[in-house]
């Protein structure tokens, strides 16, 4: 009978070990939600910057080529880019003569591609409608799209870790 009585004790876990291993994972599972959730929110953040930080030089590099000449301009227009897909777009230079004294015709592109604002997950919305736009002729306190594009900003409502929201970026 001794036999029989060490061979059920050996037999495996018993449910109250069970118990308190499952609880121990889910205890740890209830740590790491909150961490993984801040980390992929940091990751956005980051490329919300980056992403920033391209389009406005995009646009700078535009304003920089029409005060330089070398993209076309008429009368009374600000320089900036008309809209943000015009920023991918192949831009006819201005013509200058070659060296064979003919007028040579030159494409200029800003920006390979635009970036999409992370915090927008409709895939059905371009890139370029993922951002709000703000016109050289708006105020600043009151961003405004218009005939142009001077700036650009998150259309996100929501606030970043720092406690700013994505929107006044």
């Amino acid at each position: 009978m001794r036999h029989g009585a060490s061979r059920s004790a050996c037999r495996g876990f018993t449910f109250i070990e069970l118990v308190i291993t499952l609880a121990l994972v889910g205890l740890l599972a209830m740590m790491t939600v909150p961490l993984y959730e801040v980390a992929v929110t940091r990751a956005k953040e980051s490329e919300l910057r980056q992403a920033l930080r391209t389009i406005r030089a995009g646009i700078d590099a535009y304003k920089a080529a029409t005060d330089a000449g070398r993209l076309a301009r008429e009368a009374g227009e600000s320089g900036y880019p008309p809209s943000l897909e015009y920023l991918t777009e192949p831009q006819e230079l201005v013509s200058k003569l070659d060296l064979s004294g003919t007028m040579a015709s030159e494409r200029m592109v800003i920006l390979r591609q635009l970036p999409r604002d992370p915090f927008n997950t409709d895939p059905e919305v371009s890139a370029a409608q993922t951002w709000k736009t703000r016109a050289y002729a708006s105020r600043a306190d009151d961003p405004q799209p218009g005939l142009d594009v001077f700036d650009v900003s998150s259309m996100s409502e929501r606030t970043a870790l720092d406690g700013t929201r994505y929107a006044d970026w």
